[in-house]
């Protein structure tokens, strides 16, 4: 930030080597979380954007604290992004695996894949073809703007999340 102000952070995401086991949550995992998003908010403020890149596995709270504390996440077509498999979604939900695979095919939200997380506005882009022209663009297209909720409703992802978070701007 000191040698290079405003100059656009580029976070890339694969979290497949992240196998965090209770020891390294004990250990402090959650101070480093904690002490990377301080940091990517100190960036914004200096009027850094940041933009993430998932280009293999984005996984559970990695990708919840890497890719979506972004300005924007984009990814590679062949990466792939889940937040909580099917069976550990039926355990923590208590419903049956069998009615959440259901569900899976017509709702990106229960459901893993790229292409799902840019349904629901969660990946802003994919990035095919000539990778220093998607970085290029996805920089100058860069905002401090938080579109998800509106880019997932506008691509039929996730239908209420922009309607409700607007209703909870205009009561406060």
């Amino acid at each position: 930030m000191t040698s290079h102000p405003q100059r656009a952070i580029l976070l890339l995401i694969d979290t497949q080597g992240q196998q965090l086991r209770r020891r390294d949550e004990l250990l402090g995992i959650n101070r480093a979380m904690a002490h990377l998003g301080m940091s990517i908010d100190l960036a914004r403020r200096r009027g850094h954007r940041v933009i993430g890149l998932v280009y293999d596995q984005a996984l559970s709270g990695g990708f919840l604290t890497s890719g979506l504390i972004a300005d924007a996440c984009d990814a590679l077509p062949e990466a792939e992004i889940r937040v909580m498999r099917i069976p550990a979604m039926a355990r923590v939900t208590k419903l049956p695996e069998s009615m959440l695979l259901q569900l899976s095919r017509s709702n990106p939200v229960f459901a893993p894949g790229v292409e799902n997380y840019v349904a629901m506005g969660g990946v802003r882009r994919l990035w095919q073809g000539d990778l220093q022209a998607a970085l290029r663009e996805a920089l100058a297209q860069a905002s401090t703007d938080d579109v998800r909720a509106r880019d997932g409703a506008a691509r039929g992802g996730r239908r209420l999340a922009a309607d409700v978070a607007q209703r909870v701007l205009d009561a406060a």
